[in-house]
């Protein structure tokens, strides 16, 4: 496993300031800041003559991207439904969306065929699981944000009976139901789960399971069984920015310094 030690920001400053710029005598005299905050003010950084690499420091500090995991799932899958509890739902939860982003796509080993100019589903579990595949999308789709919705099918997939709970979950995070319902109804529902088909089968390399999760948009086996056993380290491992808390009280990542 990659353990991520960085030394602190005031030696790092040191170091990367002073192979960066030479300042005459007369210009180190004006210049009476630490390297550690030359680029923490615009005023000091022209103290110090050093705005042009402050403004490509600063660019360089931008908030880092959170890291992208994607789970390509069906709803009555009982190894998607405990990837959801036991990891993806947990990490999720330590993280928050500023550090992983996640995406489901509720579809998996089903099938489509265009009869009448409408998609019919054939799903590995049943007819039951293609409803609550459905369920899952349009929920995606109705929710004004991706937290009640990851919410409400968290909550679906927690519970014994998934399409039997929905109307339950969307109550429980203040979901309109009825939309929901009204989605899975219609033909934008019918639309919206051939998207989730595409998007599968579009994947490369090809799904061969399910669950099937990929890491930015990559999937290796290693991905594969580093995020089954231990997502929230994969995380903290690959997020390029100052590790959240949950980073630091893990006990299989060496918590980074910024």
């Amino acid at each position: 496993m990659t353990k991520f030690c960085f030394i602190s920001s005031l030696v790092l400053a040191t170091i990367v300031w002073t192979n960066l710029i030479v300042l005459s005598t007369a210009e180190s005299l004006q210049c009476v800041h630490p390297p550690s905050v030359w680029c923490s003010d615009q005023a000091i950084a022209k103290s110090c003559q050093v705005e042009k690499q402050c403004e490509r420091w600063n660019l360089g500090s931008a908030k880092a991207l959170p890291v992208g995991i994607a789970l390509y799932y069906e709803s009555l899958c009982p190894g998607c439904r405990e990837f959801i509890a036991d990891q993806l739902y947990p990490t999720w939860q330590k993280v928050g969306n500023d550090v992983l982003n996640v995406t489901l796509v509720p579809y998996g080993n089903a099938k489509e065929n265009l009869v009448d100019n409408k998609w019919v589903f054939t799903c590995q579990h049943g007819a039951q699981e293609c409803l609550g595949n459905i369920l899952e999308t349009c929920i995606l789709y109705v929710a004004k944000d991706f937290t009640t919705a990851f919410e409400s099918i968290h909550c679906m997939e927690a519970s014994d009976d998934p399409t039997t709970s929905a109307s339950k979950c969307c109550a429980q995070f203040d979901l309109n139901y009825d939309q929901v319902s009204s989605c899975v109804n219609s033909s934008l529902g019918n639309k919206l789960e051939h998207e989730m088909a595409m998007r599968t089968e579009s994947l490369d390399p090809p799904h061969q399971y399910t669950p099937w999760i990929t890491l930015n948009g990559v999937h290796t086996d290693a991905i594969q069984d580093k995020a089954q056993s231990d997502l929230l380290s994969l995380v903290c491992e690959t997020y390029q920015g100052t590790p959240p808390a949950a980073c630091s009280t893990n006990q299989n990542v060496c918590p980074r310094k910024v």
